[in-house]
C-alpha cells in the first residue's frame, strides 16, 4: 500500500515542476525584458535641464549635427556644447527667453549644464566617435532621426551583439571595420 495517494503524488510532482520552471523561467523573462525598448528606457523621451528642440535646430535652421557635437570628429567622445557656442546665437536671438534662462546662467557662472545623458555605455566598453565618423558612419546609424525628436531618446540597444551585427554587415560601402575585442574593450 502507497504512502501517498496517487493524487497527492501527482500533485506533488506538479509543484515540483512549477518550481523547477520558476527557476528556469523567471530569469530568462528577467533577461529578455531588459533587451526590450521598455527594459531599455528606449522609446522614452529625457527630461532635461533646457527644452531643446533638436527638430527646430537642425530642420529649421539647418545645423549639422557636428556644428554642436564638434568633437566627434576627433576624439572618441561627442560632446555636450559649452554654453558659449549656444549663447553665439542666442545672445541675440531669444536673448531673454525664460527657456534659455539655463544656458545664460551657465554661460555668465561658467557652471556647465547639468544634462542627462542619452546613452552611458558600461565603463569597460570604449566607443570612439571620430573612428566612426572619419569612417562615414552617419550620426543617425546609433542615434536615430534626431532631428525629427523634439526630446531626444534612445532608438537603438547599443548592446554588444548589436553593435558586432553592424562590424559583421556593414551597410556602408568601402569601410570593412575591425572586429577584434581590442578595439572595444579596455
Amino acid at each position: 500500500m502507497a504512502l501517498f495517494s496517487e493524487r497527492s503524488t501527482t500533485l506533488f510532482r506538479l509543484v515540483l515542476a512549477l518550481i523547477a520552471l520558476a527557476a528556469i523561467g523567471t530569469p530568462a523573462l528577467l533577461m529578455a525584458y531588459q533587451r526590450t525598448p521598455i527594459g531599455t528606457d528606449r522609446t522614452i523621451p529625457l527630461q532635461q535641464p533646457v527644452e531643446f528642440d533638436h527638430r527646430h535646430h537642425v530642420k529649421d535652421d539647418g545645423i549639422d549635427c557636428l556644428y554642436c557635437h564638434y568633437e566627434a570628429e576627433r576624439s572618441p567622445h561627442a560632446g555636450i556644447p559649452p554654453a558659449a557656442l549656444c549663447m553665439g546665437c542666442h545672445g541675440q536671438i531669444w536673448s531673454n527667453s525664460t527657456l534659455l534662462e539655463p544656458v545664460r546662467r551657465s554661460f555668465y557662472d561658467g557652471a556647465p549644464i547639468a544634462w542627462r545623458r542619452v546613452y552611458d555605455l558600461p565603463d569597460f566598453v570604449f566607443f570612439d566617435h571620430s573612428a566612426h565618423v572619419g569612417n562615414g558612419v552617419a550620426c543617425q546609424s546609433c542615434h536615430g532621426n534626431v532631428e525629427s525628436m523634439g526630446r531626444v531618446f534612445r532608438t537603438e540597444p547599443l548592446t554588444m551583439n548589436w553593435c558586432l551585427d553592424c562590424h559583421r554587415d556593414p551597410q556602408i560601402e568601402g569601410v570593412a571595420p575591425p572586429l577584434h575585442c581590442s578595439g572595444c574593450h579596455r
